[in-house]
């Protein structure tokens, strides 16, 4: 499940289960949300002839020398993790990467025959098949050299005044419109923007800014003291002098001793991750005009009007101290170290289409040093991940039409009812909760707008110019258009049908201020998914998605909206207080999950996630019992109903990471490993009968020690 640009726009909400199972791409890879560039590996054992073999149970997975008690995750998965190998151009592997792999060829083979019957000028599969071919041609990317940046190189080296300078900063504003990271714009840009309805004031759609400026994964690449981060900021130092160098700019190490500084600074003054999920402080409507007087530094009217934001009335700050922060050191920091850091950023965002030198330089520091991937993927498999990414949606038509027949979408849709259901049933039976809140909690429910498999309208990608020997400045122009398409959207009602994600995006998503959810073509196929399988598994896999999903309404942020995607406490007291006591215990839990040696989980950052994991399995359960009407569960292989369930949910999260993809996944990630999120049926309590499970097991926790959220 996910995790979301909560923070943001909070608009959207989740992710799903699959984001914490990708492998991050460079942070100038694409703007695309990563989980539709993840591959799945082709090493994962063959399922053994079974009654339902193909959705989410493989029993040779199994490793029976381990108590599901003492470690779920390894009960589930121990044989598969004994013999399973990460993919060489991969930071992990698992059962997510089994769907994105067979999601990639799919979405690979529509792009590359898309010029099939020559489709005419300014087609959507004209414009598909051009931006592949430009991607892949090599020879051209060459020729072309560093020639696309010019204009923007040539606007930095102009910079003389501190009003030039914010000139420059407002017309390289673009829009994160990533659900699952949007809090936290890093890469070439100082501020992000990012538009949705306002918090309180929901009739119109403002913008946000957010902070940005760094081009490692978060501000603790540059401040914490652990050493693995240290020497991370030692290699990232000699990558930025080398692409400096590899560009022909003198003084490269003087200069990239000089952008480490400054992003270090600029990393001071940011937020943390933790900080930025407190939706509350994120409520700062200030208006254009007290800009100057609020973050002073920043020649606001330039930055405005160069971002084609001076008519902007209003914008929300969502993390104040940094945008004060950054502003300030825009005034303070002298201007040849604003322009080393442009070009840098420059270079470092558009590495991965200059020519090869360039783009191995930017693998080998965000691959092999940030996430321990030995080789970069095959092109083909980048191009198709960049055009899907760029041209989205008319991907994703292309997609549905062959991938996703309306009975499949069916059967998801009265799927989601029933976890619907069941969601309402569990909230009518809390002992705890009065009947004022609760009225208000089904009011959520009866307003939620649910999206399966794809948007009823498509984007429009007229005005997106295509050439068939340009690919940097295909991406330069789709990123811009992007930016253009989401200002437009500012002073107008948003579309509560708007998706977030595209067909072909094996993820899900929650949208609190829409109040909607997201679920993609994509993730609803085998192992997770399959109309004609076992129900138990359904439920355990793709039912503990969508109940988690549907639960990012009701966690410690979307608790905070109201049926109409509002920033409005609904609660009564007594439940509130209710409520955070048991999601203070919740992350009192994973606080206590060690993910690598002297390394835990941040309970905090994860809550939400955390929440949503508990009580969408827990819904799903409901959903599945429910499903039976009343008849009693068949057994199938020695398993009963109930321990199929189960182990359908623990085997969705077979994942295996690579040590120093999991580092950067606890400092920027929302959600815990794989390997806790499988845990989480340790909070169940039908889980320790199916599975015997008895004090003094790893995983025991007493009656009254096992939280019940929803």
């Amino acid at each position: 499940m996910p995790r979301h640009l909560w923070k943001l726009a909070a608009v959207a909400a989740c992710a799903c289960a699959a984001c914490s199972q990708q492998s991050p791409a460079p942070p100038a890879a694409s703007s695309a949300p990563a989980a539709s560039t993840a591959r799945a590996s082709s090493t994962a054992a063959p399922a053994p002839a079974s009654t339902a073999p193909d959705i989410g149970i493989n029993l040779s997975y199994i490793d029976h020398s381990v108590k599901p008690g003492d470690d779920f995750f390894e009960y589930a998965n121990g044989s598969w993790l004994k013999t399973a190998q990460i993919p060489a151009d991969r930071s992990s592997t698992g059962a997510f990467y089994d769907v994105f792999e067979v999601t990639e060829q799919h979405t690979a083979d529509l792009i590359k025959n898309a010029d099939a019957g020559n489709p005419p000028a300014g087609s959507n599969a004209r414009k598909i098949a051009d931006y592949y071919a430009a991607y892949m041609d090599t020879a051209a990317i060459d020729k072309a050299g560093l020639s696309p940046l010019q204009p923007e190189l040539d606007a930095i080296a102009a910079i003389k005044t501190r009003a030039d300078l914010a000139r420059v900063l407002g017309s390289r504003l673009r829009a994160d419109v990533d659900p699952i990271n949007a809090t936290h714009f890093h890469t070439e840009h100082l501020f992000g923007l990012f538009v949705t309805k306002g918090l309180e004031e929901t009739s119109l759609q403002i913008p946000y800014l957010l902070q940005g400026g760094i081009a490692m994964p978060s501000r603790d690449y540059y401040l914490s003291k652990d050493p693995h981060m240290a020497e991370a900021r030692d290699k990232y130092k000699t990558y930025v002098a080398a692409l400096l160098q590899q560009a022909g700019i003198a003084d490269a190490d003087a200069k990239a001793r000089r952008i480490l500084d400054l992003e270090t600074k600029i990393a001071q003054a940011q937020e943390s991750l933790v900080e930025s999920e407190d939706i509350h402080k994120a409520n700062n409507l200030w208006d254009v005009g007290q800009f100057a007087k609020k973050a002073p530094g920043l020649d606001w009217n330039e930055y405005f009007k160069a971002a084609g934001l001076d008519g902007v009335k209003q914008i929300d700050v969502w993390q104040p101290g940094a945008i004060i922060g950054e502003s300030k050191l825009v005034a303070s920091e002298p201007i040849e170290a604003w322009k080393d850091l442009l070009v840098f950023h420059t270079l470092d965002a558009a590495a991965p289409l200059l020519p090869k030198p360039f783009e191995e330089l930017n693998f080998d520091f965000y691959g092999k040093t940030l996430t321990g991937t030995p080789e970069q993927r095959e092109r083909w498999k980048r191009a198709v991940s960049a055009t899907s990414a760029d041209l989205g949606d008319a991907v994703g038509q292309l997609y549905v039409q062959k991938y996703f027949p309306p009975e499949a979408r069916a059967a998801a849709e009265a799927m989601v009812k029933n976890l619907i259901a069941a969601f309402r049933d569990g909230i009518r039976n809390l002992a705890w909760m009065s009947p004022a809140t609760r009225q208000k909690a089904e009011a959520k429910l009866d307003t939620l707008k649910v999206g399966v498999g794809y948007p009823d309208r498509w984007r429009d990608y007229s005005s997106l110019e295509i050439k068939p020997d340009d690919a940097l400045g295909n991406h330069l122009r789709a990123v811009k258009s992007e930016y253009e398409y989401q200002k437009a959207k500012i002073g107008k009602p948003i579309d509560d049908s708007e998706w977030w994600m595209t067909p072909q995006t094996v993820n899900a998503v929650n949208l609190p201020l829409q109040n909607a959810l997201n679920f993609p073509a994509a993730i609803l196929q085998p192992p997770f998914f399959d109309p004609k399988a076992d129900p138990a598994a359904n439920y355990g896999a793709i039912g503990a998605i969508i109940g988690h999903e549907i639960s990012h309404s009701f966690d410690n942020t979307g608790a905070d909206f109201d049926a109409q995607g509002r920033l409005k406490n609904w609660w009564t007291p007594a439940d509130l207080k209710h409520f955070e006591a048991a999601t203070a215990a919740l992350a009192k839990q994973y606080d206590s999950y060690e993910a690598l040696p002297g390394l835990h989980v941040n309970g905090k950052q994860t809550l939400g996630e955390d929440i949503a994991d508990v009580s969408g399995l827990t819904a799903a359960y409901r959903a599945y019992h429910l499903s039976l009407d009343g008849k009693p569960a068949p057994e199938i292989d020695g398993l009963t109903g109930d321990q199929r369930f189960f182990l359908a949910f623990g085997q969705a999260w077979r994942n295996k990471t690579r040590d120093a993809a999991l580092r950067q996944q606890l400092a920027t990630d929302v959600h815990a490993p794989a390997h806790f999120r499988a845990e989480t049926v340790r909070n169940l309590d039908p889980w320790y009968t199916a599975f015997d499970v008895t004090p003094g097991e790893k995983l025991y926790l007493a009656p009254d020690q096992r939280v019940k959220i929803w």
